[in-house]
């Protein structure tokens, strides 16, 4: 097996640092992965990849152990130091070379056209400019390179909608970490030139009570191929 660089959970001039959303994230996320059925959603996620693929926002490193075998690097961009750390330990553990990263999504410290793939998994919620973060993926991705991702938004009924935007108007971006519940990802991937492919709705969990963050919608986009 190829040899892996895991980097170090510290960096000079961390630009995100939320320590106790990243403590209580990383236990919320592992609990997640058989409560609400995340290990299953990650394997179909990233099943059929292949190449060199970069992960933006990887956290704690839950989806490593889902990369299949035809993938030969993964670099996982994560830009908070306390999730870097768990997240190194996942590298270690995981069945593909694993590179982590410190770096935040508006300037992706990778080159451009190096990666087959990109993974954005739970993480548009949170970066501060969608639209840069989306040009940086365009720019690291070779054409007709494609985007995986699952990403929560807004969602329900009117009730609901009007309850996520008064949490991202009031409490809920300081409690999660920069997160907000109204980002439409799809629109913003198209927006962005991406060419979308086929993706679904889905609840996370699946059964249970309908939270303000349990609507998901989750597919594939790829970069426009290169005019011949």
């Amino acid at each position: 097996m190829p040899l892996r660089s895991t980097g170090s959970p510290q960096a000079p001039g961390d630009q995100v640092h939320h320590p106790l959303f990243a403590r209580c994230y990383a236990r919320l996320a592992t609990a997640a992965e058989t409560e609400a059925g995340l290990a299953g959603v990650r394997d179909r996620l990233l099943a059929g990849l292949s190449g060199r693929v970069v992960e933006i926002g990887a956290g704690n490193g839950l989806n490593f152990a889902h990369y299949p075998g035809a993938v030969s690097e993964v670099v996982a961009i994560e830009p908070e130091r306390g999730l870097r750390r768990p997240a190194l330990e996942a590298a270690v553990r995981a069945d593909v070379p694993v590179d982590v990263v410190p770096g935040t999504a508006e300037a992706l410290p990778v080159k451009s056209e190096a990666f087959d793939a990109a993974v954005v998994s739970l993480v548009l919620c949170s970066v501060r400019d969608v639209p840069r973060a989306l040009a940086e993926l365009r720019r690291v991705l070779r054409p007709g390179g494609e985007v995986r991702f699952i990403e929560h938004g807004p969602g329900g009924g009117r009730a609901m909608r009007l309850t996520q935007r008064a949490l991202d108007r009031t409490v809920w971006p300081h409690l999660a970490g920069g997160c907000r519940l109204t980002r439409d990802a799809v629109g913003a991937l198209r927006d962005a030139g991406f060419e979308l492919g086929p993706y679904r709705r889905m609840m996370l969990p699946e059964k249970g009570p309908r939270l303000p963050f349990s609507y998901c919608v989750t597919g594939a986009a790829w970069r426009p191929a290169a005019p011949e």
